[in-house]
């Protein structure tokens, strides 16, 4: 009875396992002007309830997703040098947040220095559909952002669009 109950332990962790994966993404971005950016993260589950509660001020970065550029990026009045950054979002309120880069990267629980946080600009948006795990990637950006590069981030509901270019 007891290998049973084993068997039957194991089978269902490996259900698991193999029903909800996780995979670490790398996309290669060239730029206009010639700088490469490069986005690598992990395809977590989009958890609301976590931005949700986030205290108003606080930087979120799911995972530590990093972008790594060849060269400088200049991102309306922004500079940003060439180097790896850790992305995330500040919460200005409950459906305002701002898309944000730390320079290097911010170890697990680590709390940046928010002196050093870049803010880029950013257009939100909780009405352009749900995903279940967090995407990162840089698109062609639309609207307020036509004929920009942006840098996207989607969590669950939460749709956020910062200016690279």
């Amino acid at each position: 009875m007891k290998k049973f109950a084993f068997l039957v332990l194991v089978v269902l962790g490996m259900t698991v396992l193999m029903a909800h994966p996780h995979f670490r993404k790398t996309v290669t971005v060239a730029l206009p002007g010639g700088v490469e950016a490069t986005i690598s993260y992990q395809t977590v589950p989009g958890n609301e309830m976590h931005a949700e509660n986030a205290q108003i001020g606080s930087f979120i970065t799911p995972r530590g997703p990093r972008l790594t550029l060849s060269g400088e990026l200049r991102a309306g009045s922004v500079s940003l040098p060439a180097g790896e950054y850790t992305i995330g979002v500040i919460k200005n309120g409950a459906n305002d947040w701002t898309m944000a880069l730390y320079p290097g990267r911010l170890g697990r629980r680590e709390t940046p220095d928010v002196s050093k946080l870049i803010k880029l600009d950013s257009m939100f948006s909780d009405s352009r559909g749900k995903t279940e795990h967090l995407l990162v990637d840089i698109t062609p950006g639309h609207g307020k952002f036509e004929g920009k590069a942006v840098l996207t981030v989607k969590f669950g509901k939460l749709f956020l669009d910062g200016a690279l270019t």
